[in-house]
């Protein structure tokens, strides 16, 4: 079953199971030595509470994210990261008194909207003039400091779950990454932890953590854009406090025309002109900050990158690809991947992308590529794209995708239907192989995991497990066959964990060869069998089209794509094909939902990579027909399917992605299987709508709707698909690369 509903025994064990990381006896093929053991685990980085703009408290959202109860979706682990800034809801509070506790117990008359001045009164705010101004809000610093924290670790000790904080930074020179800084965070036990001893701190709850989030707050206070406080973390009027300086070594700090000896700290200066390289100069210089003081304990992950358009030098804008490799180059441990695949994914514009969203420089500007495809950005996306491009560089850059939780729109937060958001783990989730041997997770297993690129992504359940291998094969006794192959590929998937064969390579790793060498690939997905989460029982009206009949909670995997690329090695800084804009507007998108090839000179040379491709496409039936396989650890069924590359003589990578689409679905994808723009399910604008949505059902609520339901958009007395129902009929996975280097050829120089 996909775990959502019914709940099946079976499934409640192995949720279990996950949750306390004991590993299941595994053939020793899977696990020789050499790797430390781990599981696949599932997670979350990006999601609001009332903390900034969502509509739920921290501890709502933690129980929704992780009970493994029916009505939550029972991550494995998770991250709350709102907003940077600033807000004006103490969202330690709680909506009922089922979320009480002893350290947060529920208080009448108040919740997690309630404000700080209607709460703890505003004298305890702390910043330039108490708080933002005097207004009643309190900058982020001192909330990740003195409040999301203390209740964070509160619940991950009440629930055992390993939870840690980060932040959604509002970026300068650009729009939003999914950020953190671990460090204090979370300490495995109360011995080695050390209490936060900074002079004038005040924790303004009922709790005082053994850890603290104060790297993290002082992150905050440097390089957020919406901070632009110059306190220095202090009370005001007073040198007690934080006394945060932000200077980065070697930087030209005090020397920069940027620089604010008052809260010594860069804030964007001066007009809008150039004002978006100068904050992509001070963005640079947080990752050089993090590199330098936390180099094992940070991430940074441009969030729906897409979404605000092209890169703006004279705002703050979006991201091109020069800004992705920019980051990379000055960080590689920490700016390693892209949140490419979106949250949002119930909106009117899916994903919250639309053409024409914003203007930029006087012109009415698209999001990059217009729109999704398929729920994912446009820089994911397309085959021989920019990830595609990153990728061919032989960089460690990796593909993660998140809820970005804020409300369901018009329904509330228990509701099973959407018109904006899906909860954290409803829909989406990052599966991460995290080596823990066994032990509680912690905030470090987690971000070295997520670093290493040991991650796929699925949508809708549609997917719960993936062994993705790459052996070298030599003529004579070194020789493999794709059985050989497979073989260690099943027993991974089956236990849930990687291989740890000499010869053979995983996502995020790279399997260096002679030249000549076979390369075979062996694939084994499990595609879990009943129904996911969504609450919808009636026929997807996709495939409807096409006279499939399948209902919408009952996904079945249609195909997958092997991809492959070549590897020539990182783009020189100030080279032509280093910086590029993405297409905007009308040169991109295509009225039927299609694009421009990226062949085409409308892609400039910095944002494609020409030798990407899908090499082979497997399904249930044909030529390439996978093969189902009984595990024999708990009896579910396993697809298997292996590829032999001959005779390598260059060095490359290989991807994979999924559908339970195939291909010339109308409206959906087009006739090579690739994923069609979404703007025909787009509710914004409804004269784009395509496909209707005709069953009629007599279950209006709950978790099994069996008709369309009455939130969808109505053109000509006509139900059309949109919202939530588009989302659950169009469900995709994505695999991270398995890199080959071939000795001689090009280095792949991001991955050891």
């Amino acid at each position: 079953m996909k775990l959502g509903y019914p709940k099946h025994p079976i499934a409640l064990a192995a949720a279990a199971a996950i949750g306390t990381l004991t590993l299941a006896a595994a053939p020793t093929a899977a696990l020789a030595a050499g790797k430390t053991p781990g599981k696949y685990v599932t997670g979350d980085f990006h999601n609001h509470t009332t903390c900034s703009d969502g509509s739920i408290s921290m501890q709502k959202l933690v129980k929704k994210a992780t009970d493994k109860s029916d009505g939550n979706y029972g991550l494995d682990w998770f991250v709350q990261a709102g907003h940077g800034g600033n807000g004006n809801r103490n969202c330690s509070l709680v909506e009922d008194a089922s979320l009480s506790t002893p350290d947060y117990p529920y208080v009448a008359g108040q919740g997690p909207t309630t404000t700080w001045t209607n709460s703890i009164g505003s004298a305890k705010l702390k910043g330039d003039g108490g708080g933002v101004g005097g207004s009643g809000n309190m900058w982020r610093w001192q909330a990740l400091q003195e409040v999301q924290y203390q209740v964070l670790e509160s619940q991950a000790l009440a629930k055992n779950v390993p939870l840690f904080l980060g932040l959604e930074s509002v970026v300068a020179g650009h729009e939003h990454t999914s950020m953190s800084v671990i460090t204090g965070q979370m300490p495995d036990t109360a011995a080695s932890a050390v209490p936060l001893t900074v002079a004038g701190y005040i924790p303004l709850g009922g709790y005082v953590g053994q850890g603290n989030a104060t790297a993290l707050a002082k992150w905050s206070y440097c390089f957020d854009r919406g901070d632009t406080d110059t306190s220095r973390g202090n009370i005001t009027g007073s040198a007690i406090g934080n006394n945060w300086n932000c200077a980065v070594t070697g930087s030209l700090n005090a020397a920069d025309v940027s620089w604010n000896s008052t809260g010594q700290k860069l804030i964007q200066s001066g007009s809008s002109a150039g004002i978006g390289e100068r904050g992509h100069q001070k963005t640079v210089e947080a990752l050089k900050w993090m590199a330098e003081n936390h180099p094992n304990g940070s991430y940074y992950v441009p969030a729906h990158l897409e979404r605000a358009g092209p890169f703006n030098p004279n705002g703050n804008n979006g991201f091109n690809v020069e800004h992705l490799r920019n980051f990379n180059n000055a960080a590689p441990k920490i700016a390693f991947g892209m949140e490419t695949q979106p949250g949002h994914g119930a909106s009117g514009d899916r994903g919250e992308y639309r053409p024409l969203r914003q203007t930029i420089n006087g012109v009415l500007t698209d999001s990059a590529g217009g729109t999704t495809y398929g729920g994912t950005g446009v820089y994911g996306a397309v085959v021989g794209g920019v990830w595609d491009a990153l990728l061919g560089e032989g960089r460690n850059f990796w593909f993660f995708v998140s809820s970005d939780w804020h409300n369901r729109g018009s329904f509330g937060p228990d509701d099973r239907r959407t018109t904006q958001d899906f909860l954290p783990g409803e829909y989406q989730r990052n599966y991460t192989l995290v080596r823990n041997n066994g032990a509680k997770l912690n905030p470090q297993m987690i971000v070295d995991g997520l670093r290493t690129g040991n991650n796929f992504a699925a949508s809708g359940q549609l997917i719960d497990r993936l062994s993705f291998i790459a052996c070298a094969s030599y003529p004579g006794i070194a020789k493999r066959t794709n059985a050989a192959v497979e073989a260690l590929a099943v027993a991974a998937a089956t236990n849930n964990t990687d291989i740890d064969t000499a010869g053979c390579a995983t996502m995020g790793e790279k399997l260096v060869v002679r030249p000549g060498a076979e390369i075979v690939v062996a694939i084994v997905v499990r595609d879990p069998a009943g129904s996911n989460y969504s609450p919808y029982t009636f026929a997807n009206p996709s495939l409807l089209q096409i006279g499939v009949n399948q209902p919408l909670n009952q996904p079945v995997l249609d195909h997958i794509d092997l991809i492959r690329g070549m590897v020539t090695g990182y783009k020189t800084p100030g080279s032509a094909d280093y910086a590029g804009q993405w297409p905007a507007n009308t040169a991109w998108l295509r009225n039927d939902g299609s694009t421009a090839l990226v062949s085409d000179a409308v892609v400039p040379a910095a944002a494609k990579n020409l030798s990407a491709a899908v090499v082979k496409t497997y399904s249930n039936n044909g030529a390439a027909a996978w093969a189902t396989v009984t595990s024999s650890v708990d009896n579910t069924a396993f697809l298997k399917m292996s590829y032999r590359i001959p005779a390598v003589s260059a060095s490359q990578y290989l991807r994979l992605r999924g559908s339970n689409l195939p291909a010339s679905v109308p409206f959906e994808t087009d006739t090579a299987g690739n994923p069609l723009s979404d703007m025909f399910t787009n509710a914004r604008d409804t004269t784009k709508l395509k496909m209707p949505c005709t069953t009629v059902g007599t279950v209006l609520t709950g978790n099994a709707i069996d008709g369309c339901p009455a939130h969808l958009p109505v053109v000509a007395g006509q139900k059309m698909v949109a919202y939530d129902v588009a989302a659950w009929a169009d469900l995709w996975f994505y695999s991270n690369p398995v890199y080959i280097e071939v000795s001689g050829s090009t280095v792949v120089a991001g991955v050891k």
